[in-house]
């Protein structure tokens, strides 16, 4: 009788070339579309609330308030932190070279006041990270919050004001910022607040 020879089972190969391309086309979208979030002056913690509006991406000014009362000031976008250094620099006759403007266009949020900002932007990015920034002064004589609100609107009339408060912080400081803005038309604002987590009974 003729016996067939049976042939060897053929052993499947997986190609990998083009999961790993894959892969790396992943990790290099992610590297370069990914925004870190730059390292704060100081930390803050929010009060909690059940509210659920979220912020936008852009076109954002942040007053922030640390729970020793000191005033921090921030908005997005590097162009219009650029145009905002030029009307600070004009306003008060800092002669800030361009290097200094172009470190404070990277400068997510600060807290100096106008008069030490020549010696702020001469430092690193670390030595600035390391110093304890007194705030921005909010005085009745020399309320420079309002002027670094106002000429940011100009720049920029699509900001929107955010308050970003500590739990600690006490009343009256936010009471002031709250009245800065408002003595500057500025009469809509949010409130930063951490998610408040509702616990069912039962």
């Amino acid at each position: 009788m003729l016996k067939l020879k049976q042939k060897g089972k053929k052993q499947l190969k997986l190609d990998m070339n083009p999961m790993t391309d894959l892969a790396f086309l992943l990790v290099t979208f992610f590297m370069l579309t990914t925004t870190f979030k730059a390292e704060e002056p100081v930390q803050v913690n929010n009060p909690s609330s059940t509210a659920e509006i979220k912020l936008p991406e852009t076109n954002i000014m942040t007053i922030t308030i640390a729970e020793d009362g000191r005033v921090f000031f921030g908005i997005d976008g590097q162009y219009t932190k650029e145009r905002l250094i030029d009307f600070i620099d004009q306003r008060y006759d800092l002669s800030l070279d361009a290097a200094q403007k172009k470190r404070f266009s990277l400068i997510s949020t600060f807290g100096t006041p106008v008069g030490q900002l020549n010696d702020f932007l001469a430092l690193s990015s670390t030595e600035r990270m390391k110093l304890e920034q007194p705030g921005i002064p909010m005085d009745s004589t020399a309320n420079e919050l309002a002027e670094w609100i106002v000429y940011s609107r100009m720049i920029n009339p699509n900001l929107r004001v955010a308050i970003n408060g500590d739990t600690e912080t006490k009343y009256p400081m936010v009471k002031k910022v709250i009245s800065t803005l408002v003595n500057n038309k500025v009469t809509r604002f949010n409130l930063i607040t951490d998610k408040e987590t509702l616990l069912e009974n039962g």
